[in-house]
Order: C-alpha cells, then sequence, then structure tokens
C-alpha cells in the first residue's frame, strides 16, 4: 500500500461519503435496520449516527481498510453505538449461516473486487426473510453517460481506491439471489459518479 492509499485516501473518501446528498441517503436507509446487523465496508463510521439504537441488538461491522477504522471508532463513541469492527473482507463474512437480520451495504459494492461473491455472502448470512438495505452508485442508463464512466474508469479506479464507476448493481443482486425494490435516480454532481440506486431485498 502506497502513502497516498494509506494516509491521503481515507480522508478524501471520508470527505465524499459525508456529502449532504450521500447523507440524506443514509438517512433515509440505515435506520430501517434491526436485530442483529452486519455492515459491510462500514469504512469511516459514516452510518454510525443513523442506527436507532432501540432496533438494534447487535452490531458488526466489517472493512479490509484498517487504515479507516480509527474514524469509524471515533464515530461509534460520538454516536453511543457499540460495533463490533472487524478488518475483513466481505467476500468471505467470518459469520455463521443464517446470523445476521439486516445486512446494509451503502457504497460499498463499487470497490469490492468480486462484488457477486460478497453479495452470495450476505445473502447467506440472512436469515430467512432477512433484508439488505443497499444503496450504491452504478451504472448509468444513458448510453452517453455510460461512455463516459468506461473512460473515466482507468483513471477513476487508482484515485478513488478501487471504485467501479459503473457497476450494474440490479443485476448483481439478481445473480445473487435477492429479490429486490430498487429506486434509481441521478443524483445531484457529474453524472459518471452519480446515478443511483437504493432500496432493500431478501433472499429469493
Amino acid at each position: 500500500m502506497n502513502w497516498y492509499d494509506r494516509h491521503l485516501l481515507p480522508y478524501l473518501i471520508d470527505i465524499a461519503c459525508g456529502l449532504p446528498m450521500v447523507q440524506k441517503q443514509r438517512r433515509q436507509l440505515v435506520p430501517q435496520a434491526h436485530g442483529r446487523v452486519l455492515e459491510v465496508g462500514m469504512g469511516t463510521g459514516r452510518n454510525l449516527p443513523f442506527y436507532d439504537r432501540s432496533r438494534i441488538t447487535r452490531l458488526v461491522g466489517v472493512d479490509p481498510a484498517m487504515q479507516m477504522h480509527r474514524l469509524a471508532q471515533k464515530r461509534s463513541r460520538e454516536a453511543g453505538i457499540e460495533v463490533e469492527l472487524m478488518g475483513l473482507s466481505a467476500e468471505q463474512l467470518p459469520a455463521d449461516d443464517a446470523s445476521f437480520d439486516t445486512v446494509v451495504c451503502t457504497y460499498t459494492l463499487c470497490s469490492i473486487p468480486d462484488a457477486a461473491q460478497a453479495l452470495r455472502e450476505m445473502r447467506r448470512v440472512l436469515v430467512p426473510g432477512g433484508k439488505l438495505l443497499f444503496c450504491e452508485h452504478g451504472r448509468a442508463p444513458d448510453a452517453n453517460v455510460r461512455r463516459w464512466q468506461d473512460r473515466l474508469q482507468p483513471l477513476w479506479g487508482p484515485l478513488a481506491g478501487g471504485c467501479h464507476l459503473g457497476r450494474d448493481i440490479p443485476s448483481l443482486l439478481d445473480t445473487a439471489g435477492f429479490a429486490a425494490t430498487t429506486q434509481a435516480a441521478y443524483l445531484a454532481g457529474p453524472r459518471p459518479m452519480t446515478f443511483h440506486y437504493w432500496g432493500e431485498a431478501q433472499a429469493s
């Protein structure tokens, strides 16, 4: 890991993930989590202030980017919510089958090397009837915007921690065995980066 990835990138990601339009998405989605909750890609803990503590019995966060954990721990203390934070990859979750009621995944599928495998793991650890709450940016519906996503990707990926601009989120969910209720729209900002998908999904 180079100096940029270790020291500067975590703060740049934290700033981007704290933009007002992104925080609005979190505020609408995260309070729905209940019971035993697994957050995949906890990062710097931007979701922590939005959990409804009265509805949660356990919160586990996984993220292989250890350099982000310090900020996540600080936000955990500020939010008054206890989190078990693990520096592990989502492609092989350290949990038994059917061990969580809710999985939360926000702005994470773009940067997981094998997003399809990670979603299969999320499905595995959910109880029957459990929900995946998701909010991600991804493949735009407009051909011209998609072309720009593809053109920018070679530069964007290394600068943004492996983020992929054009992942097909609905297709990934479907392939992993989820039935999703999805909303999609452009949010404010440059169109190659701001087409969003959000909603909830259950094992189909």
